[in-house]
């Protein structure tokens, strides 16, 4: 068994900026700290995107810095309020496809990773937030597929190809997503785990399962009427465990919350001071 870690939505501000009056980064240390401390045997650890809030060179800066210890390999990825090429002054190594998009396609025994860029820009237009994937990102994500000869296959995704109910996002979902679903499915062993809602999420989308996870920052609220994608609330930051089966893939959402005592009986209490 293979366990990757999975991050989504840091959104790294400039030092002394916070979203809703929580400081992303801090939160970000913190589920990060959590996540090495349990999973010290964790085999790479996976960024979902929206790495930065605003596409800042100095929010890049930060997150590099809290990832400095890190000890299994990064595999980065962009969402809506990243920029590409600010991003890679942070992170010139960061694995690009031929066509210079933040993405990759890696193995681990039987199965496959492949993560997707679905930034759609530059041009960034102003209040856009959609996803999108141009001929040269499908036609990279066809031939990656074709690679795997059926095998067991993770898709990381930005922007989930499907609509929620959250009406507010999935205004600003991958715009073409159907494109992506029916290459998914004729696959027919792959699985999707997505970020950008700010909430934990799961279904079956066109025959293909997906797990979406909360952000490491802000969340969102379960509206179904809003259309707004702005809305967030403060409620605890998470990550997600991935294990890589000989059956399958399992995806485990953990919350960070204060450290519990696990008793036999099922039920817990706060450990004591250190």
């Amino acid at each position: 068994m293979t366990k990757l870690l999975a991050f989504t939505d840091p959104h790294f501000t400039k030092p002394g900026a916070t979203i809703i009056g929580l400081d992303t980064a801090a939160r970000f240390k913190t589920s990060l700290n959590a996540a090495l401390h349990d999973h010290p045997d964790a085999s790479a650890l996976i960024l979902l995107g929206d790495l930065a809030h605003h596409g800042e060179v100095d929010a890049y800066a930060r997150l590099k810095d809290a990832l400095a210890d890190v000890p299994c390999p990064l595999i980065p990825m962009l969402g809506n309020h990243d920029r590409r090429e600010t991003f890679l002054q942070a992170f010139p190594d960061a694995p690009q496809s031929p066509s210079g998009h933040i993405q990759t396609a890696i193995q681990h025994g039987p199965h496959h990773i492949i993560t997707l860029d679905t930034l759609d820009g530059p041009p960034y237009s102003p209040g856009h937030h959609a996803g999108w994937l141009c001929d040269d990102r499908l036609d990279w994500l066809e031939a990656r597929l074709a690679e795997t000869m059926g095998a067991p296959t993770l898709i990381c995704c930005h922007h989930p190809p499907f609509d929620t109910g959250i009406v507010g996002m999935d205004a600003i979902k991958l715009r073409n997503g159907a494109d992506v679903l029916s290459r998914l499915k004729a696959h027919g062993n792959a699985m999707l785990v997505c970020g950008h809602i700010h909430r934990t999420i799961s279904g079956v989308a066109q025959g293909v399962p997906y797990t979406m996870l909360k952000s490491t920052g802000h969340q969102a609220p379960l509206d179904f009427v809003t259309l707004d994608s702005a809305l967030s609330i403060d409620e605890p930051p998470g990550y997600g465990v991935i294990l890589l089966q000989p059956d399958g893939i399992t995806i485990h959402h953990q919350d960070v919350l204060p450290r519990q005592q696990v008793r036999r009986d099922g039920h817990s209490e706060s450990a004591p001071p250190a």
